[in-house]
């Protein structure tokens, strides 16, 4: 399992994210983007692929886009259907791997949005995942996923980190009204680019005791730019466009929102 498969990392991924990306934040000025593209794009039908508890997919069909999601994980399917209908929405949303989900339509646009194509773990997934895709997709459907290129400085730091060398990240306040602290431990794998680790969410009552620990664990795949171009290629794609950010820097970053074209 992965950590946003656990029923309690699902139920308090937004009150943490709201934290960790008060103060930087990678994704910034993402949920404009993909409205914009959904305008241009998503006339034929939306899908919002690894939906987690629905940042996108809600903030979209708010918008009066036609639109769809899924997502590997249950539990973020069941709070993204929770959040739909306490907004008066009954949206599809339903929980499947994007390298073999089917649905009983086609779409013109689909969404990877930050970091959910990160977690395919293999070039194997990542090339099931985009030829699954492309079949779900109509004649010149479009694409668009973010990856983050291996950072040479992160991974000689990560290199040498144990799974159990914990850092603190941040402290928010859980759906049960605890306060929890939140620590990482992330190692990198230089052969299969993978970062791997643990997170540990402590809690804590009133008076400031510990009262729980859970461990939960983490996997993500870092991909070259070249690599990704090679398989872009491979599973019957055209790049439309790179940008280096949500705000459609062409600036060279390493981090890349991309947006394909099924040829």
């Amino acid at each position: 399992m992965d950590l946003h498969d656990y029923k309690d990392v699902a139920e308090n991924y937004d009150r943490y994210l709201d934290v960790m990306y008060s103060e930087h934040d990678n994704y910034e000025g993402f949920q404009e983007f993909y409205l914009d593209l959904a305008k241009k794009y998503g006339e034929g039908g939306t899908i919002d692929i690894a939906c987690g508890t629905g940042a996108v997919l809600l903030y979209l069909a708010e918008a009066g886009i036609d639109i769809d999601g899924t997502d590997l994980s249950a539990a973020m399917c069941a709070v993204a259907r929770g959040k739909a209908v306490s907004k008066g929405m009954h949206l599809n949303i339903f929980p499947a791997n994007m390298t073999d989900f089917k649905s009983d339509r086609k779409y013109s646009l689909a969404i990877i949005a930050r970091s959910g194509f990160m977690h395919l773990l293999t070039p194997e997934l990542q090339r099931a995942a985009l030829l699954n895709i492309r079949d779900n997709l109509k004649d010149g459907g479009i694409l668009t996923l973010n990856t983050f290129a291996p950072y040479p400085p992160f991974q000689a730091e990560q290199m040498r980190t144990k799974e159990t060398d914990y850092t603190y990240r941040l402290e928010y306040i859980n759906n049960e009204g605890f306060r929890e602290k939140i620590y990482n431990a992330i190692s990198y794998d230089p052969q299969t680019q993978v970062m791997f680790g643990n997170w540990k969410f402590e809690t804590f009552d009133e008076a400031g005791n510990k009262i729980a620990e859970r461990v939960r664990p983490l996997k993500m795949r870092q991909t070259y730019k070249q690599e990704l171009l090679y398989l872009i290629e491979l599973c019957g794609f055209e790049v439309v466009q790179v940008y280096g950010n949500y705000y459609k820097s062409t600036e060279e970053t390493g981090n890349y929102v991309w947006i394909l074209r099924k040829k």
